[in-house]
């Protein structure tokens, strides 16, 4: 099996700078922890709960429980703080930032039935992601130097002759859209870190006797906020349903610049080769992607008695309609044989429409003496049916598809939650969420090659995730204000470039540790 996964991988890569990649489908489709301040302390667990404006991204069926109408919004401050270790050394990157997580409206109406008790509706607004990050890595020095380099993992799939690389003005023959030719490969060899002697086979910057270090930095900004609208009932205060669509909007842009200083290097020279000698190396790249999309979302909650409920909900994918634009650069200095120079790609740009993972989420809450509720859920998100496509059905995807399968799989989340009413007026919360890897494990194997889109080799895997949340509630009358504090803890894996020979140790450690206070306040009436 693992013969085939590899070399439906090295298939796609070729074709990375043209089209989309399991890695960009899923960097795009995770969804954040994020709700009103009850809904966090109590770690998301509302599944069989609802009665709470979060239940509108996630179990509509929440919406049924009101008996009155609520308006409410939430603040958010995110202290976020992201950790790489890369051989010896640890960089650390710290940014703080405040949002409105979350506002909107239930409507409830009283029907006057002894069978449809009520009929509610709900509108809110939701930022379910925000990709705000900047991490930096390098490799520096005699201790734990890098052992290859990307001009090599270039070299070991370029496969053009050189003429088909280069600018015919006379002709107009621009490579970049008039030939069949990777992108990062016209890159790299326009921009000197490979070099061919004209044949078809080419060859990087490291060799036998070369030594050197590396940096490299990212920085991501962007979001996903879901506009959504809910409609549900009680059916004799037994049977809570609802049914809920959103329309999401998402914005999304990655800088990133990767550096390599080396000594002995082979430099290429197109008549010869390669010269060894010293330089540096700058790979860098701008990416922009934007869309929006829509998604169904149902539920139910059943309460047998009135000490237990049982909830269950199924959210559709979210499908996206998306635009990408992207630019890359290569920057380099060789003393003595080139000065320093930078070339650049072609403004890229496509549209593509990407289906993010299925959802099913299973809840219990219990209350215990009439002061106490206990709530756990569970949730599935199958990854591994993500789904890419062409907008125009110009390209087929089916092999990044067949990558997302191969790479991803489904997501298994644990919430746990409890409320103690210390008081009519006062509450005390507490919570625990977990959520599993949704890579396979055989990533983290070198032998495996990952493929990625545009001119950036780059990509991260994360590992597990897990959030540790407290709160307070206060209820005056029809006013409240609830305080939550929200801890996160989630570990990756940052690769520079793909792990293609199982030679190169690129591969570095991430952690991301996130602190969040949460406030909310609404009125019910």
């Amino acid at each position: 099996m693992k013969k085939i996964y590899l070399s439906i991988l090295s298939l796609s890569l070729a074709a990375g700078a043209y089209a989309q990649s399991a890695v960009d489908a899923y960097q795009l489709s995770p969804s954040d922890f994020r709700g009103t301040a009850r809904f966090m302390s109590m770690g998301g667990a509302f599944t069989a709960l609802g009665g709470d404006i979060s239940t509108l991204n996630q179990n509509p069926a929440g919406i049924g429980i009101y008996r009155k109408s609520e308006i409410g919004i939430t603040l958010d401050i995110n202290m976020a703080k992201t950790d790489i270790t890369a051989g010896l050394s640890k960089y650390s990157e710290d940014k703080t930032r405040a949002y409105c997580n979350n506002f909107g409206y239930v409507g409830a109406i009283n029907l006057d039935s002894d069978i449809m008790r009520t009929f509610n509706w709900g509108v809110s607004y939701s930022r379910v992601a925000s990709f705000d990050r900047t991490y930096r890595a390098g490799m520096r020095g005699n201790y734990v130097p890098i052992s290859n380099s990307v001009t090599n993992y270039i070299a070991s799939f370029t496969n053009q002759p050189a003429s088909v690389y280069e600018y015919d003005k006379a002709n107009k023959y621009n490579p970049y859209y008039d030939g069949n030719g990777d992108w990062l490969s016209i890159l790299a060899y326009q921009g000197f870190l490979i070099s061919n002697n004209g044949n078809s086979t080419y060859n990087g910057l490291w060799g036998k006797n070369t030594t050197g270090d590396m940096s490299t930095t990212v920085r991501e900004k962007g979001y996903v906020d879901e506009y959504s609208i809910d409609f549900g009932g009680n059916v004799s205060d037994i049977v809570y349903w609802g049914v809920g669509f959103g329309i999401t909007d998402i914005r999304y842009t990655q800088t990133s610049v990767y550096d390599e200083g080396l000594s002995n290097a082979y430099i290429p020279n197109q008549s010869t080769g390669y010269r060894v000698g010293d330089g540096t190396i700058t790979l860098g790249n701008d990416k922009l992607v934007t869309g929006s999309g829509f998604n169904f979302k149902t539920g139910l909650i059943i309460k047998p008695i009135n000490e237990l409920r049982l909830g269950i909900a199924v959210h559709t994918p979210t499908y996206y309609k998306l635009s990408q634009d992207f630019r890359g650069y290569a920057t380099y200095d060789y003393p003595g044989f080139y000065d320093l120079k930078t070339v650049e790609t072609e403004a890229g740009y496509f549209d593509w429409k990407l289906q993010t993972p299925w959802k099913l989420m299973f809840g219990a809450a219990g209350v215990v003496g009439g002061r106490a509720i206990l709530s756990a859920d569970y949730e599935y998100a199958a990854y591994n049916k993500m789904e890419i496509s062409d907008r125009d059905d110009m390209y087929d995807y089916s092999l990044e598809n067949q990558d997302i399968e191969n790479i991803y799989k489904p997501q298994h989340t644990f919430r746990i939650g409890a409320e103690y009413r210390v008081t009519p007026e006062f509450s005390v919360r507490a919570g625990y969420n977990h959520q599993s890897s949704a890579v396979e494990k055989d990533l983290y194997n070198a032998n495996i090659e990952v493929a990625t889109s545009g001119t950036n080799p780059a990509y991260t895997l994360d590992n597990t995730t897990q959030y540790i949340t407290l709160g307070l509630g206060y209820r005056y009358k029809a006013f409240y204000a609830d305080l939550a504090y929200v801890h996160k803890d989630r570990e990756s894996s940052y690769n520079s470039f793909t792990n293609y020979d199982g030679n190169q140790n690129n591969a570095f450690k991430m952690n991301t540790k996130e602190n969040n206070i949460v406030l909310s306040i609404g009125v019910k009436f």
